[in-house]
């Protein structure tokens, strides 16, 4: 693995732990009661994972644009299986860390509520004091979450479906359109434009369609409609669902590249 290759690994690694992370700022803001504060304290961490995602392609379209100048393509596919690894290992881990995350999430919103100041937040939790609150959040998925996940009969499985293709979609897009370049030298630009448009296709279904279900149901939950264990339930699932999409994106990638080498020559 070249350095170049590693920095995008650990880059996609960022990208997909922060978005993991993202369910626990909702159990966090369902507990507290403050959604709208919940999510600007984790736009701090949006903020790291676009400034991750802004580096992650120039980086890996100059690695690939070397390797085709230079010949060397014995191991192109290995570095992309790589890369999809990396959104696996970090979706993992952000599962594992979600408990810890939320506890800690919960502390943020109650204690911005006397600070009012994200820079006086930021430094408390830079503090000594801070950091032993870090080490008495850490914890473990609990059992009994994970072995009475939710009522299948009230689980909705189209939403959870789309979810694992649009993860899958977004976790393989950038990728995809930039092997497609290996496949085709020639149209590698053309193939690597179509990135934007998987991409976008999946934001359409993450925001447009699954984004309003999971908020409607924190809603529901703040407001007595849900109980908690059928939430926590949902938000296993769609961890659980997010993790698979990850995984069937190894399955997609190639023929994924292959469509889009097809679709560059139809242009």
């Amino acid at each position: 693995m070249s350095a170049q290759v590693g920095w995008v690994f650990f880059f996609t690694f960022i990208i997909h732990l922060i978005s993991t992370l993202s369910y626990a700022l909702r159990i966090a803001g369902a507990r507290t009661g403050r959604i709208a504060v919940s999510f600007a304290l984790f736009n701090i961490l949006a903020l790291a994972s676009r400034t991750a995602h802004s580096f992650q392609v120039p980086l890996l379209a100059k690695h690939v644009e070397q390797n085709i100048l230079q010949s060397r393509l014995s191991h192109a596919e290995a570095d992309f299986r790589w890369l999809l690894l990396a959104a696996t290992l970090a979706t993992a881990l952000g599962a594992l860390l979600i408990p810890t995350f939320q506890r800690l999430l919960t502390r943020a919103v109650e204690a911005f509520d006397v600070h009012r100041s994200l820079a006086r937040l930021m430094m408390r939790g830079l503090s000594r004091s801070g950091l032993g609150h870090f080490k008495e959040a850490l914890s473990l998925p609990a059992k009994e979450n994970l072995t009475r996940i939710v009522n299948f009969e009230q689980v909705p499985w189209r939403i959870i479906l789309a979810h694992v293709l649009a993860t899958a979609l977004i976790t393989t897009g950038a990728f995809s359109s930039l092997y497609a370049g290996y496949l085709n030298p020639e149209l590698r630009v053309t193939a690597n434009s179509f990135s934007p448009l998987i991409n976008g296709f999946s934001t359409i279904l993450l925001f447009v369609y699954i984004d309003p279900f999971l908020s409607l149901l924190t809603d529901d939950v703040v407001g007595g409609r849900v109980s908690d264990a059928h939430f926590r339930g949902c938000v296993i699932l769609f961890v659980l669902s997010r993790l698979a999409g990850t995984l069937i994106a190894q399955l997609i990638f190639i023929p994924a590249a292959i469509i889009i080498v097809k679709a560059a020559q139809l242009l």
